[in-house]
């Protein structure tokens, strides 16, 4: 991976975020974009929009008499977290939080498990569980107290946070481990992605590329950024076909482990994606990653390729295996004290890298999209020919 590349991937993976509380995420992916001058704005909803400055500028992208699709890519922001909603004493300086638990979570040897807090501002703290509850279904955490390790003055309500490790982020050979992969690797692809796309000066001379870059809020809650998107009506006023493609790290599963290359993502747990564009997607990795992708229906999860289907666009998507998914300590490792306990996720570079090499590949002009079924039909129809005289003896 280029040094650039990774630098910013570390630096992503570094700062804080939870569910509605992303700012510190849109601010550096913003700030990488300012400076390469790519085109972004904030849609009303607060996802981040690359490759267009502003309403009417993404709505002349989308209203472009073209052929060619305009590629949708989807990653979103957010990775389960908690919000603080109360001081548990008038007096702060015992440091206890009521918190509410957003998105999935480890439900097994919870107390005195760390955690960080932020706000607005950045780092703000760090403190332990206790007196944890968890919803109905016991799949995920509803509630808990937070035993903050120091004071702090603040509105408990400024205040959010998640699972702690030794770092916000380190490397272990290939390995990256980090308190949150999913989904900042697919923030970085689609950033990366856009300032290989918009980020030269003859490129920014030209006429813009078939690409939008959708940065989405509070996916771990329903697809909450992505479906206040969609509903705003915009992609619906296309004069030119759209494929959406979402980006994911993604619960590693058997025939989709961590370290053997990206994933061509045929499913999610909710259901399967575009049969032409998967084709097209398919093709293209074993073209340019032949015997380094996998391909899989990646059922730990449901995506944004669901809320994207939901609403009638093709969707297809790309999955960089995920190590324990959900800080869930499923695979361990470092940092994991117990099976299942709180455990950092972990991703691999090679998977990463590969996943950079099909969003360039995916950007490629003249790709079948219309009939991407046609070579394979071809092979039918002579394969029909030389039996036909079977047919009729």
């Amino acid at each position: 991976m280029h040094p650039q590349h990774l630098n910013l991937l570390l630096d992503l993976l570094a700062q804080p975020t939870a569910p509605f509380r992303e700012e510190h995420i849109i601010a550096c992916a913003s700030h990488v974009l300012e400076q390469a001058n790519v085109p972004y704005f904030s849609d009303p909803v607060g996802n981040l929009i690359i490759g267009a400055t502003s309403r009417a500028h993404y709505l002349r992208r989308i209203g472009e008499k073209s052929t060619e699709p305009l590629r949708v890519f989807i990653a979103h922001m957010d990775h389960p977290g908690f919000h603080c909603v109360e001081w548990l004493s008038s007096d702060r300086s015992r440091g206890r939080l009521k918190v509410l638990w957003h998105g999935g979570a480890p439900v097994k040897h919870l107390a005195g498990a760390a955690v960080w807090l932020a706000d607005r501002h950045g780092w703000a703290g760090s403190g332990t569980l206790r007196k944890v509850t968890l919803i109905a279904s016991k799949r995920t955490i509803h509630s808990a107290e937070v035993l903050l390790d120091t004071p702090l003055n603040t509105p408990a309500t400024s205040l959010y946070g998640g699972f702690q490790f030794r770092a916000p982020v380190w490397r272990r050979g290939k390995k990256l481990y980090t308190k949150a992969a999913d989904d900042l690797v697919g923030v970085f692809a689609i950033v990366a992605t856009a300032l290989e796309m918009f980020g030269t000066a003859k490129r920014r001379a030209a006429s813009a590329p078939p690409f939008i870059g959708l940065l989405t809020r509070a996916e771990e809650v329903g697809f909450v950024g992505a479906v206040g998107h969609f509903e705003l009506g915009w992609l619906s006023t296309k004069h030119r076909p759209i494929v959406c493609v979402s980006l994911e790290a993604s619960r590693t599963l058997p025939g989709a482990i961590v370290g053997k290359g990206p994933v061509v993502r045929l499913g999610d747990r909710r259901t399967v994606f575009n049969p032409d564009a998967l084709k097209v997607l398919t093709d293209l990795a074993e073209h340019v990653l032949p015997g380094k992708h996998q391909r899989r229906v990646m059922d730990g999860g449901a995506c944004e390729a669901t809320a994207a289907t939901a609403y009638g666009f093709p969707a297809i998507g790309i999955s960089v295996p995920l190590g324990n998914y959900h800080n869930q300590g499923f695979e361990g490792g470092p940092d994991c004290a117990h099976t299942e306990g709180p455990a950092p996720e972990f991703v691999h570079l090679d998977d990463i890298a590969g996943e950079l090499v099909l969003c360039r590949a995916l950007m490629q002009s003249n790709l079948p999209w219309g009939d991407a079924w046609h070579k394979q039909r071809q092979a039918l129809q002579k394969n029909l020919r030389g039996y036909r005289k079977l047919l009729n003896p």
